[in-house]
């Protein structure tokens, strides 16, 4: 997954009120970065594990532990990387995230839940 360089590997200091430009509701925009959050999460962790099931063997004994250094390499990576919630809030700000909001249509009714 390509990391964008302008992204904070740490956690900065965010105003509220920037979060309602695309919806009008903070905590709709923290639902929406919440779940963006996680599938980015999932990506990642799917990529990683990709890489690392190359290293995979069968035999686990010391020796092999200290030899792998590509593995250590490969993880350390993954942990400098920003974390998904900061890549999720940055996708968010900078309107590259997409998002559909239910028509009455799409909602269920207390009636159809009901039955």
């Amino acid at each position: 997954m390509k990391v964008p360089s302008n992204v904070p590997a740490s956690i900065i200091t965010r105003n509220l009120s920037d979060f309602t430009a695309e919806t009008g509701n903070v905590y709709e925009s923290i639902a929406i970065i919440s779940k963006r959050a996680n599938q980015i999460s999932v990506k990642i962790k799917e990529e990683l594990n990709g890489k690392l099931a190359e290293f995979a063997t069968t035999v686990d004994n010391l020796e092999e532990v200290f030899e792998n250094r590509e593995q250590i390499e490969i993880s350390k990576h993954y942990e400098r990387m920003p974390k998904s919630t900061n890549l999720a809030i940055e996708e968010f700000m900078e309107g590259k995230v997409t998002f559909h909001r239910p028509t009455e249509e799409e909602l269920p009714t207390a009636d159809k839940a009901a039955e």
